[in-house]
């Protein structure tokens, strides 16, 4: 990776975790009642907290093998071009239906009230052999990352990971993606905000009942959390 094009003489944060966890602002009960809304508007101002986001997001693309990035409409625009133009790739821009002229590579999906659309344009990079890694700011019930990976497979490129800043539990974004679609190989998630180390440990935890109890699929989000967290991820 090409070197940090900045460097602070008084580091603020040691890693993007910390970062994060002193500069997003939590909403509670936004958009909906019930959901903890994490706001990156704080981590994005702040020049050294995205500095170091952007770095790790960066580190991880290039471990992935990215030779393209894949930017999700919108947030991963900003994260996505970033970490683009810190491994000297370009980027791809992946649109809500709509904002594209004709013609155009389109893949829907499925909401949990109707569906949505992503799109690329059809003419304007030859994708096929191209190697990406998809970005953004965070996975919710994974059906955006998905349709993104479906959308420029059909292409011809190869997804070698998803890259996000933050994880909502809770929503089987992890298991969608894990879940292999006919046609497509799996691909490794890299959530910045979590620790790979307390991630094998919860999954442990969670393949070992306690004794004396039963297995239980886990507590759901109400229908209304569900769908308020679809629509910010798909960011309508």
């Amino acid at each position: 990776m090409p070197d940090s094009p900045q460097q602070f003489a008084n580091p603020a944060f040691e890693n993007a975790r910390e970062a994060l966890a002193k500069k997003i602002r939590l909403v509670p009960d936004f958009p909906a009642e019930g959901v903890l809304f994490e706001d990156l508007t704080p981590v994005l101002a702040d020049a050294e907290a995205f500095h170091i986001v952007v770095d790790e997001l960066a580190e991880a693309c290039e471990e992935l093998g990215a030779d393209m990035i894949g930017g999700l409409d919108a947030r991963g625009f900003l994260l996505g071009s970033a970490v683009a133009y810190r491994l000297g790739l370009g980027i791809l821009a992946i649109r809500k239906r709509g904002k594209l002229p004709p013609p155009v590579h389109t893949q829907e999906y499925e909401l949990e009230y109707g569906t949505a659309a992503l799109e690329i344009p059809a003419d304007a990079q030859d994708l096929r052999g191209r190697k990406i890694v998809l970005v953004d700011d965070v996975l919710a019930t994974g059906g955006t990352l998905v349709a993104a990976r479906d959308l420029v497979e059909k292409c011809g490129a190869q997804v070698t990971g998803f890259v996000v800043v933050l994880e909502v539990d809770g929503l089987g974004g992890r298991e969608r993606l894990a879940k292999a679609t006919p046609g497509h190989e799996h691909a490794p998630l890299v959530v910045i905000n979590r620790d790979p180390q307390s991630d094998a440990t919860e999954a442990a935890a969670r393949a070992k009942p306690i004794e004396g109890t039963k297995p239980s699929e886990g507590a759901k989000p109400s229908d209304g959390a569900t769908e308020a967290a679809e629509g910010a991820e798909v960011k309508a």
